[in-house]
């Protein structure tokens, strides 16, 4: 018999702005008992084809077309609707009611950014009903694995407004003995980059995830400031910080090659500049090192660098657990990137990183370049164990608000906190 106490009696959605003063939309669930939960929905700048739609306006009169408008409608409408009387404990049913009502694969006649803003909303007002902090809601009494954060602290590609053609920079504080040293190293480490930048005459503006986002001669430049900032910070590259890329590869994408550095360039011989990068410096993790549709060019991506670097598919799998098995099928990258709003649904985030494990394919949860307040990620990454959150530079409030709630997680669990470290890459 349900409770009424968790029974859904309201659901809203407004439109907000996110990061990039672009709207999107905010959503509240309402019980019988009184319990709210409120859920920010991010959008992405550098998408996957097979992502899950964003419904927005395409009105020109309101924001540039890119208004919310018809996706708050969905919400306040039909999905209010629909979820009526539920019981918000029921996540896995509250997903399908989703699911079945928009009753496309792409979720894009009601929005994924609808169908996933209520879905996150339900799970936030279950918890909040539950008097039970939403990573232990989620995840259980097993929730305590603290991840890895993955830092993107210079931005290049769609992220930003410079020469740069690899997308992100990251640096992995993975030796750390705690999320918290973690953290620290990871804000001096950019500090210090920031100092770099400045004494060799770049600029330390920012791009849409807090990395700074100056003009280089080249990627290796970058990874040699990253190196040298690391030092700067007290800190030994490669043995208690790494480097990360997002290469986001469909972006490089000409015809049948790529374009890199004003070159065109076939898979093979971007896998080679991998190779050569990998061993001049302490690579760690590739992201969309190939483009999405380039399966040949990811195997032979894995087949060479597989057993030493993390080689992680986003826009490859667009958190969807059938194009993991795809990708483990055809012996593509190692790990997946998890960003709910690419396939819609808390339930459906959630069984995507189990089916990961159980593929041996480690998993890194991921912020969008579009950000809100909202710190969901930083509690699936917890829940779920997986080891690893990307959410930017330790700068600008949309990013630093998901560290700042690992770090009160990370107090909450006192000494049943675990740190992943370094074996959350799953290397050899």
């Amino acid at each position: 018999m349900t409770d009424i106490a968790f029974e859904i009696v309201d659901v809203r959605a407004m439109e907000i702005l996110d990061s990039r003063g672009q709207p999107t939309l905010e959503v509240q669930v309402t019980l019988d008992g009184g319990s709210r939960g409120r859920a920010g929905v991010p959008s992405g700048a550098s998408t996957g084809e097979k992502e899950a739609h964003e419904l927005r306006d395409e009105d020109p009169g309101r924001y540039g077309g890119r208004g919310v408008l018809k996706a708050a409608e969905a919400v306040n409408g039909e999905i209010a609707d629909a979820l009526a009387g539920v019981d918000v404990r029921r996540q896995r049913a509250v997903d399908d009611i989703l699911i079945q009502l928009d009753g496309t694969d792409s979720k894009s006649r009601l929005g994924a950014n609808a169908v996933l803003g209520a879905s996150l909303a339900a799970a936030y007002a279950a918890a909040a009903a539950s008097r039970t902090p939403l990573y232990r809601y989620l995840g259980g009494v097993m929730a305590n694995v603290l991840p890895v954060p993955l830092m993107n602290v210079l931005n290049g590609g769609q992220h930003a407004a410079n020469n740069i053609e690899v997308q992100e920079f990251m640096i992995v504080p993975a030796a750390a003995d705690s999320f918290a040293e973690a953290l620290r190293w990871g804000a001096e480490i950019y500090a210090a980059l920031g100092g770099e930048l400045s004494a060799g005459g770049y600029s330390s503006s920012v791009g849409d995830e807090g990395g700074y986002a100056p003009n280089l001669h080249s990627e290796e430049e970058a990874l040699q400031f990253l190196c040298s900032a690391i030092r700067k910070a007290g800190l030994q590259p490669g043995r208690q910080v790494w480097l990360a890329l997002d290469v986001a590869a469909n972006d490089l994408r000409c015809g049948g090659a790529y374009r890199l550095r004003q070159r065109d360039v076939s898979a093979g011989e971007l896998v080679n500049t991998y190779e050569t990068w990998c061993g001049d410096y302490p690579i760690i993790s590739i992201e969309d090192g190939l483009a999405e549709d380039d399966w040949s060019g990811w195997k032979l991506l894995t087949d060479r660098l597989g057993g030493r670097v993390q080689l992680v598919g986003d826009d490859l799998f667009v958190t969807s657990a059938e194009l993991l098995r795809r990708g483990q099928r055809e012996g593509a990258a190692n790990a997946i990137l998890i960003k709910p709003n690419q396939i819609g649904t808390v339930s459906e985030t959630l069984h995507t990183m189990s089916t990961a494990a159980r593929l041996n394919y480690s998993a890194c949860v991921s912020h969008r370049s579009g950000e809100t307040s909202d710190t969901f990620i930083s509690d699936l990454a917890v829940a779920a164990r997986c080891g690893q959150i990307k959410s930017g530079a330790p700068c600008r409030t949309d990013r630093v608000v998901k560290y700042n709630r690992l770090l009160r997680i990370e107090k909450s669990l006192d000494s049943a906190a675990e740190f992943a470290g370094l074996q959350a890459f799953m290397l050899e």
